[in-house]
């Protein structure tokens, strides 16, 4: 009897605990982090999932930005969609417009009656994100700028200061065709996402345009006109020349350029702060860290980066409770000891103001130079209408587009003058179509 006794018990604990689980509701999380991104991103899910016991946040890889916001879409039409999809700064536009499928950010914590303070958050983050009323409608996550990273030991090598990174395009080239003039290495610098970084950042950090309506933020009738200021096409016909000589080279689109990088091949890399993860974990040499090089023949140049990175939109069409749930995981990421580590870990900006402020007062910035580059740019002088960010209808097309012609003008099919014409002609003709199908 007394062994049946201790069998039931038994039983009852693993029904208890099986009853538990079951009531567990389950979150979907769809992401496009790979890699060491991809396994601290688990780790925030599994820390908020060990912090309670009424839901469980199930992310779910689903291939690149461009591909899991393809998927999503694809799945919303069959009532699949998940709850949570990251979705990177370019698809803002395309799902501002598509407002009846998105549950707003905002709306959700007010709903469900999660303390939510927009005014808590970093501006230069949550600006891309909030409507011209100031409404949030996604929850900012992994935001980024374009920051340069250098090889120490490479400049060494060559004959240059460790200690200071190029400050202009001029330094840079300098730097770069005389690291691959020593035979240091064959490759002085590369570049990831080519159009983020010499088209968006390019504009913003020189304070000129990209396009008409606050670079369309004001509306989607925005028309391009960075032609017309001069700086994109200066800048592809450089690089274009820098290539000639191996001073540049290109190495793909996205993040592909960075294994070039972190093998120590290419000497310098401008990349995405949120790549400080991988090079960190990758690189076996001694890494710095610098500001986008500028212009030093523009006035006002430099002036602030813009973001780059995803945020976290949440989708309708789900039940109520599950909402709850929603809304509680992303109380938890905004949790300054959360922010922080994710920032420290990751090289992300952190999105709260509480989260920089602690992490600048664990001496985090002074034990780890250059970890606060990203933050620098982004806050080095108060945005203008022409570097506050950016927001299209079919700008993931219209980037790829972008990116197309740039490989025209340095695989030599057109001149880099024609390039950039091009682009901004077939770009105008992309947001018209996206315009007429959205009125």
């Amino acid at each position: 009897m007394k062994k049946i006794g201790v069998m039931g018990a038994a039983m009852a604990a693993l029904l208890s605990m099986a009853g538990q689980a079951a009531a567990q509701t389950e979150i979907q999380w769809w992401h496009s982090m790979a890699g060491e991104l991809g396994q601290k991103l688990e780790g925030l899910a599994s820390r908020f999932n060990e912090s309670q016991s009424d839901y469980k946040v199930v992310p779910l890889y689903r291939g690149t930005y461009p591909e899991s916001m393809t998927a999503a879409i694809a799945a919303f039409r069959a009532g699949e969609q998940p709850h949570i999809l990251q979705v990177f700064e370019v698809g803002t536009g395309t799902f501002m417009a598509a407002r009846d499928a998105v549950y707003p950010v905002q709306e959700l914590m007010t709903d469900t009656g999660e303390a939510f303070d927009p005014a808590s958050y970093l501006p230069a983050v949550t600006g891309y994100y909030q409507t011209g009323d100031g409404e949030l409608l996604s929850f900012p996550f992994n935001s980024s700028s374009v920051i340069l990273y250098y090889n120490k030991d490479a400049f060494e090598a060559a004959g240059l200061d460790a200690s200071q990174p190029p400050k202009t395009w001029g330094e840079l080239a300098e730097a770069a065709q005389k690291i691959v003039s020593s035979g240091t290495k064959t490759c002085g610098f590369t570049s990831t996402w080519p159009a983020w970084v010499n088209l968006e950042n390019l504009s913003a950090w020189h304070n000129k345009p990209i396009a008409t309506q606050q670079n369309g933020m004001a509306g989607f009738d925005a028309v391009f006109n960075f032609e017309e200021a001069g700086l994109v096409g200066k800048h592809w016909a450089n690089l274009v020349e820098w290539q000639k000589g191996g001073a540049y080279q290109y190495r793909g689109r996205t993040n592909t350029a960075g294994p070039s990088f972190n093998s120590g091949e290419c000497a310098m890399l401008l990349e995405s702060s949120g790549g400080r993860a991988s090079i960190s974990a990758n690189a076996d040499f001694d890494v710095g860290y610098g500001m986008m090089p500028y212009y030093d023949d523009i006035e006002g140049a430099p002036q602030n980066s813009i973001i780059g990175g995803a945020s976290l939109w949440v989708l309708r069409g789900k039940d109520e409770d599950s909402y709850k749930g929603v809304a509680q995981f992303l109380t938890f990421l905004s949790q300054p000891d959360i922010q922080g580590e994710w920032h420290q870990s990751t090289g992300y900006l952190p999105i709260t103001q509480a989260a920089y402020d602690a992490t600048k007062a664990s001496g985090f910035y002074d034990k780890n130079p250059g970890a606060d580059t990203a933050i620098k740019e982004v806050t080095l002088n108060t945005p203008t209408e022409n570097s506050r960010g950016l927001r299209f209808g079919n700008y993931v097309q219209i980037r790829t587009m972008f990116e197309e012609e740039l490989e025209a003008a340095l695989g030599g099919q057109k001149s880099a003058e024609d390039a950039v014409k091009s682009a901004q002609e077939r770009g105008n003709e992309m947001l018209r179509e996206f315009e007429s199908q959205n009125q």
